[in-house]
């Protein structure tokens, strides 16, 4: 009997200490609390130049802020957006260093062009033109999700999607804004 209870302590041990996981460090992980980014997908699909600043907080959260400024003049889908200020707090879902899934509350000020367009031909049959324009500033509040990747030596990617709300403002004004990306960056 003695033999047969050895034998289990020293499975039981054994499996115990294979469970133990030593937490790896990773160059990127010391004393590396900054990253600047550039959404790349912004850049080429938008004609926005969206540079974020993120400082990381602690291994499961990090706060930054982002700057969007559109450059397209086109009556695209982008019209809505000229320029906006993003603060931001994440919160990852890793047991690796500030990377993985993460989860992201927002805020946003931002400004658009809103577009009337009034075409219309008058009683002597000439067309008019009467389409106006102008630039209002909104703030939105929403969340994203995304995840982020780290490399070893610092170089990081991320890909991300959100919605907010508009709070308060024109009524004629988009309910709904959206926030995302694909973003290349670098922690030092």
């Amino acid at each position: 009997m003695k033999k047969i209870t050895l034998i289990i302590l020293v499975f039981v041990s054994a499996l115990s200490i294979a469970q133990e996981k030593e937490k790896t460090t990773y160059p990127q992980d010391v004393d590396k609390k900054t990253e600047l980014k550039i959404n790349a997908f912004g850049l080429v699909a938008f004609e926005w130049i969206d540079l974020s600043y993120e400082r990381l907080i602690n291994e499961e959260s990090s706060f930054g802020v982002g700057v969007l400024v559109g450059f397209d003049n086109d009556d695209n889908v982008d019209e809505y957006r000229k320029f906006s200020i993003t603060p931001f707090y994440r919160r990852y879902f890793s047991n690796k260093y500030a990377r993985g899934f993460f989860v992201e509350g927002f805020g946003m000020l931002h400004s658009y062009e809103d577009r009337n367009y009034d075409y219309y031909y008058d009683n002597s049959g000439i067309f008019r033109d009467n389409s106006s324009s102008e630039t209002n500033t909104e703030f939105a509040v929403g969340f994203s999700i995304g995840g982020k990747f780290v490399s070893k030596t610092g170089f990081s990617t991320e890909i991300y999607l959100g919605v907010g709300r508009n709070l308060g403002g024109d009524s004629y004004a988009a309910e709904a804004v959206a926030r995302g990306g694909i973003s290349l960056g670098y922690r030092f």
